[in-house]
């Protein structure tokens, strides 16, 4: 199931300029701390319906979670 074309579009741009928007690393940091952010961002795609939770603990991200809905089509016997 594909997502609109505009809703598509607005996704694309806003991840597109998260990543843009990248944090550099300092000395005390390297690239490999910043993996968490490449992980929020393929989770996320990998999403129709859900949520991508990050945990931090002392300024770190420390785990992800996600969470995946699967919408039911209401059926043309459902009177509800």
């Amino acid at each position: 199931m594909d997502l609109p074309a505009f809703k598509n579009d607005f996704f694309n741009s806003y991840l597109f300029n998260a990543m843009s928007e990248r944090p550099k690393h300092s000395p005390e940091t390297g690239p490999e701390d910043l993996k968490w952010l490449d992980l929020v961002v393929e989770q996320v795609r990998s999403l129709h319906f859900g949520v991508v939770e990050i945990i931090v603990h002392d300024s770190r991200v420390i785990q992800i979670e996600k969470t995946e809905k699967l919408r039911l089509e209401k059926s043309p016997t459902d009177k509800r």
